[in-house]
């Protein structure tokens, strides 16, 4: 039960989009590339959009970024913010999103969704089962997928071992947290963390797994383009 007087707890989405997607191989970030008749970005963003119970979604872009206004003319408005403080590292830019969005009124004890702007086949159904899944809980969770491939470990091009599978998962986003814990998680976690839950366990946390989709795929390589295409391409619902 919540306190009398204490209003309850808003939600944001925060998009690290100051990126430069070198795996690619598109020749410039990857959040911008085209898919379909719109760039990879506005994809991610229009799903976000669905999620009714965002109270603001914020991207964080590269200081240098000239891009995103001009692909992206009719982002900003009321709920609907950037922030030219991107980082060299994820860690660092998801950080100064958290800042941006405090500077805006978002209090510690508010929720982020940290989503990556790759992923830009994510539904806003999907977002809501992770915030139905989180939103009471004490430490918040990801969306992830439980593994089906037999893992192997590589040296030197060769299998040099299989690894067992059992009770592995392929994190997804978003990853979903308290503003304040993640704050904190990141400034303890330095820079190499590559996503929101591995600085939250490291506190000594154990984030939800929440069950994501096959489809949640992060647009990475090349041959991921044309695959995120069709399956846009395909889709009747939003």
């Amino acid at each position: 039960m919540k306190a009398c007087g204490v209003s309850p707890a808003h939600l944001f989405a925060l998009v690290p989009c100051a990126g430069v997607g070198e795996r690619a191989g598109a020749g410039r970030p990857k959040q911008y590339v085209d898919i379909g008749p719109r760039p990879m970005v506005r994809h991610t963003l229009d799903a976000l959009g669905q999620v009714a119970r965002l109270a603001g979604t914020l991207v964080v872009l590269s200081a240098e970024d000239e891009a995103f206004d001009r692909l992206v003319p009719d982002w900003c408005g009321p709920g609907r913010w950037t922030a030219r403080r991107g980082g060299a590292t994820r860690a660092a830019t998801v950080l100064a999103g958290l800042g941006s969005l405090q500077e805006r009124g978002a209090r510690e004890d508010d929720w982020v969704l940290v989503h990556d702007a790759a992923r830009c086949l994510v539904r806003a159904q999907w977002i809501d089962r992770l915030i139905d899944a989180c939103l009471d809980d004490e430490v918040g969770g990801l969306l992830a997928l439980p593994l089906a491939d037999t893992l192997k470990e590589a040296a030197g091009g060769r299998v040099a071992a299989t690894v067992a599978r059992d009770g592995k998962w392929a994190a997804q986003t978003p990853q979903m947290f308290r503003i304040g814990l993640l704050r904190r998680a990141l400034l303890q976690s330095g820079q190499a963390v590559t996503d929101e839950s591995s600085a939250v366990e490291a506190l000594g946390l154990r984030p939800i797994l929440v069950p994501g989709e096959l489809e949640n795929l992060k647009v990475t390589y090349p041959a991921d383009f044309e695959l995120a295409a069709r399956l846009l391409a395909g889709r009747t619902l939003p």
